[in-house]
């Protein structure tokens, strides 16, 4: 089993490392430090298809990776793939107050509608929309607990001072971001 060890290694390091590494072997050793790297490695390892497993050591994050069986793979690959991107934190251009009251009408109304995204992007100010305190927390969680994957851009959180306020959703990288909208079969932004 080849190994990838990205311990120490800066954001996307590990997730680009991962991937050359898959295109070459059946299963994978990957060992990282730290959670966010940890969970970018899983999400792109999954959603490629493969089976990840988790296992948490003294000296890093330990990752097992291998191929999947062909049911598996059907499984994955009936998936929906359309991805909401958001890139504010209020819906539409002109007033700010309005555009707050439609977005918030808009997550409300997603939770009632088919068929659900599979993933929603959240980027720029779009970021404050996951964190603690946004009126849109509850509406995002019931998404989330009927399958939607929600994905909050880590540098915009870092420059809005919310890496730490995250309450629904992943901290991801623009690597996993750029991956998610280029596979989708439709995007469609706010």
């Amino acid at each position: 089993m080849r190994t990838v060890d990205a311990r120490g290694q800066a954001c996307p390091q590990p997730v680009i490392l991962t991937q050359k590494a898959l295109a070459e072997a059946n299963a994978l050793l990957v060992i990282v430090d730290n959670d966010s790297a940890q969970s970018n490695v899983s999400r792109m390892a999954e959603k490629a298809g493969w089976l990840v497993q988790v296992e948490r050591k003294e000296d890093g994050v330990y990752l097992h990776i291998a191929r999947t069986t062909a049911s598996t793979r059907e499984e994955i690959s009936a998936r929906r793939t359309a991805v909401l991107l958001v890139a504010s934190n209020v819906l539409g251009r002109g007033d700010d107050q309005l555009g707050d009251i439609l977005i918030r009408g808009w997550f409300h109304t997603l939770n009632e509608v088919e068929p659900l995204p599979a993933t929603i992007i959240f980027i720029n100010s779009g970021v404050k929309l996951v964190a603690h305190g946004s009126e849109e927390l509850e509406d995002l969680r019931a998404l989330c607990d009927k399958g939607v994957e929600m994905l909050a851009c880590g540098t915009c959180l870092g420059f809005y001072g919310l890496k730490d306020q995250v309450a629904v959703g992943q901290v991801s990288n623009m690597y996993s971001i750029a991956e998610t909208l280029l596979k989708a079969d439709q995007v469609i932004s706010l």
